[in-house]
C-alpha cells in the first residue's frame, strides 16, 4: 500500500517511488493512477477502477499478489489516512489466512498536512479530523464527532466536505461548530493542494460559504487560539505563555 502524497511529483516519497518501481501490478482509483509518474507504469499491469469500487480493486490487488505478482495499491496522500491500508489488511485476513503475503505500508503525505503547509501553521497543537462523507459512516455519528471536537477546542480538519450529491452536510457542520466556537474563528480552505490549479482561501467560520468547497478540498477550522499572522493561519503551541516573548 503506497502513499503518493498530494499529487506533486516532487512530493512523491522516495520509498513510494521504489515500491512502485519494483511492483509488477499497480492497482488504484483512476485519478490516483494518473498521479503516478508515467515512466513508473511502463511494462506494468495496471488495474484502475472508479469511485465506490474500493473493495473490488483491493480484492484484485490481493489476488494479483497471491498469484506471485509484486503489487502496489496506490493511494493519494497517505494509505493509512482515509485510504486503502485498512481495507487491504481486512481482505488479507480472509483471502490469505495462511499469511503468504507480507504486506508493507509505505507512508505518504496526508492531505491535511499538505493543506496545513499551504495555510501556515494551523496544526501545531492538538487537532482532530472528520470526513463528512456518510457513505460508510452514519451521519448522526459524524455529527457527534464534530460536536466533541468543538467542545474539546480541537483544531478540526474536514475531509470530503461537499459533493454534488452531498450538498448540505458542510452547512450543517458549520452550524454545529458555531454553537461552541466563535463566529470569528479562522478557517482555511485549500483546494487541489500542491496540484495544478490549487487554491487557498482564509475566512471566518461565520463567513464560510459551503459552495466554495468540493471533494478536492480540505478545510481546517481553528481553535479558540488560532489567529491570522501575515495572511497565514497559526495555532500557537503556547511557548510564549511559558517563555518570555522576544523584543522587537
Amino acid at each position: 500500500m503506497v502513499g503518493l502524497g498530494p499529487g506533486d511529483e516532487r512530493l512523491l516519497p522516495p520509498m513510494a517511488r521504489e515500491a512502485i518501481e519494483s511492483a509488477r501490478t499497480i492497482v488504484g482509483y483512476g485519478p490516483y493512477i494518473d498521479m503516478v509518474p508515467p515512466e513508473l507504469l511502463q511494462d506494468k499491469t495496471v488495474v484502475s477502477t472508479g469511485m465506490t469500487r474500493e473493495v473490488d480493486r483491493c480484492r484484485r490487488a490481493v489476488a494479483a499478489a497471491l498469484s506471485g505478482s509484486p503489487t502496489a495499491v496506490v493511494c493519494s496522500g497517505d494509505p493509512g489516512v482515509y485510504a486503502m491500508a485498512g481495507l487491504v489488511l481486512e481482505l488479507l485476513e480472509t483471502m490469505d489466512p495462511q499469511g503468504l503475503i507480507e504486506p508493507e505500508i509505505i507512508p505518504g503525505i496526508p492531505a491535511l498536512t499538505a493543506a496545513a503547509a499551504i495555510l501556515g501553521g494551523p496544526l501545531t497543537h492538538d487537532f482532530a479530523s472528520v470526513s463528512l462523507s456518510d457513505l460508510l459512516t452514519p451521519w448522526d455519528l459524524i455529527e457527534k464527532r464534530i460536536e466533541c471536537a468543538a467542545q474539546g477546542d480541537f483544531v478540526l480538519a474536514i475531509y470530503n466536505p461537499r459533493s454534488k450529491k452531498r450538498d448540505w452536510q458542510l452547512a450543517r457542520a458549520r452550524d454545529i461548530l458555531l454553537k461552541t466556537k466563535s463566529p470569528d474563528t479562522p478557517v482555511g480552505l485549500v483546494r487541489q493542494a500542491w496540484r495544478s490549479g490549487g487554491e487557498c482561501k482564509i475566512m471566518t467560520l461565520q463567513g464560510l460559504d459551503p459552495a466554495m468547497a468540493d471533494m478536492l478540498s480540505i478545510l481546517i477550522i481553528g481553535n479558540s487560539r488560532t489567529r491570522i499572522i501575515n495572511n497565514r493561519l497559526v495555532t500557537p503551541r503556547g511557548y510564549f505563555d511559558k517563555y518570555p516573548a522576544p523584543g522587537p
